[in-house]
């Protein structure tokens, strides 16, 4: 193999790879990243046998070709070089990297001792732009479990139905759910569970403009990401096993009370609150009286705060305590001006909405 490639194409592809590596491997291979070069493209690819991603960028391919480096390293070198880079191969995987004065040369590993990638089905596919798939991960992602024990909380739940593609996350306490009409075939419905660390990385790797395709199988799921600029990343995960606990349980009844917001306001007066909490008084009190909320926090050991706003709120006084990162969160993940709350009484869950596909249920907190 023998390429020549700019340093802003070999850093793209190198660091849309570089994060699935593990650090604490007993292969070696895993530790190393795949390079092919083809036709005027080179594709680099990592993975931790969970999660695997691909890049391909554009380069000048000489002669065609496979090897594997040691991703850290690689990267490594050429962050520190300047203009173009020469990369080549021998048949013992020794891999030499000219640019200016600088020379070096690599140990890997043959292709072929790389983890193959799985192959999908064709019909079990949607396709989406990745600004949508971007803010469905960024309303949702939040509230994935991260208590072990319960393992199918650990990602994202995605259903393929009815024509709309549903995310929904939840740790028993909360609930993020969010949904998008799509175009759906009759062999492309389905559901399955990605895990944390997959989300992560498509949040990561998402771009302002383009496509995704998302196929899925028995028990793995591909993302196929391009834009605009002829960047193109895959990212392939393995899904999480077991059956994701019926949701829909858990989204209250008819609201006694549907109070309109400011989202920044009650998020910045939220935050303010949250300053005085503790581990162990680690609730807000958000009381509605007549066009007024008052939002107290008291922690014997810290002190107290209080806050009020003007609302439009012509029920009946109510005071409901909820812990204040539970409204943090998804107060920060949205976009809008204007929030609703929807209340039945003080022990029952909260709900939280937008004038759009977004529902947020969270678990109130006992009244001290």
């Amino acid at each position: 193999m023998k390429i020549t490639i700019t340093k802003d194409q070999i850093i793209t592809g190198l660091q849309s790879v570089q994060n699935v590596v593990s650090t604490r491997t007993t292969l070696p291979i895993l530790s190393n990243v795949l390079i092919h070069a083809d036709k005027g493209r080179v594709e680099f690819t990592a993975t931790d046998l969970d999660v695997t991603v691909a890049c391909s960028v554009e380069a000048k391919v000489e002669k065609s070709g496979s090897t594997t480096v040691p991703v850290k390293k690689l990267f490594g070198i050429v962050r520190e070089l300047n203009g173009e880079i020469e990369i080549e191969t021998d048949e013992k995987n020794v891999t030499s990297i000219r640019s200016g004065g600088s020379f070096f040369k690599i140990h890997g590993l043959a292709a072929d001792e790389f983890p193959p990638l799985p192959k999908f089905k064709d019909d079990k596919k949607v396709s989406l732009t990745q600004e949508t798939i971007r803010a469905m991960l960024k309303k949702t992602s939040f509230a994935v479990s991260t208590d072990e024990s319960r393992y199918v909380l650990n990602g994202i739940f995605i259903s393929l139905k009815d024509g709309k593609m549903t995310f929904v996350a939840t740790d028993g306490r909360r609930l993020a759910l969010v949904d998008e009409e799509v175009e759906l075939s009759e062999n492309s419905t389905g559901e399955f569970i990605v895990p944390a660390k997959a989300v992560n990385e498509l949040s990561r790797l998402l771009q302002p403009t383009g496509n995704v395709e998302i196929k899925f199988g028995e028990n793995q799921a591909s993302f196929s990401l391009k834009d605009d600029k002829g960047f193109s990343v895959l990212l392939i995960t393995k899904l999480i096993e077991g059956n994701y606990p019926n949701y829909k349980q858990v989204i209250p009844g008819e609201a006694k009370e549907r109070i309109p917001i400011s989202r920044e306001e009650l998020l910045s007066a939220l935050r303010r609150a949250e300053i005085m909490t503790s581990e162990k008084a680690n609730s807000v009190k958000m009381s509605f009286g007549k066009n007024t909320l008052a939002i107290t926090a008291n922690s014997p050991e810290v002190g107290e705060a209080r806050e009020t706003m003007a609302v439009n709120y012509k029920g009946k006084e109510m005071a409901i305590a909820f812990n204040p990162r539970y409204l943090i969160d998804p107060l920060a993940a949205l976009a809008e001006d204007e929030v609703f709350i929807e209340l039945i009484d003080e022990l029952s869950p909260g709900v939280l909405k937008i004038n759009g596909s977004f529902l947020y249920v969270v678990m109130p907190m006992r009244l001290s």
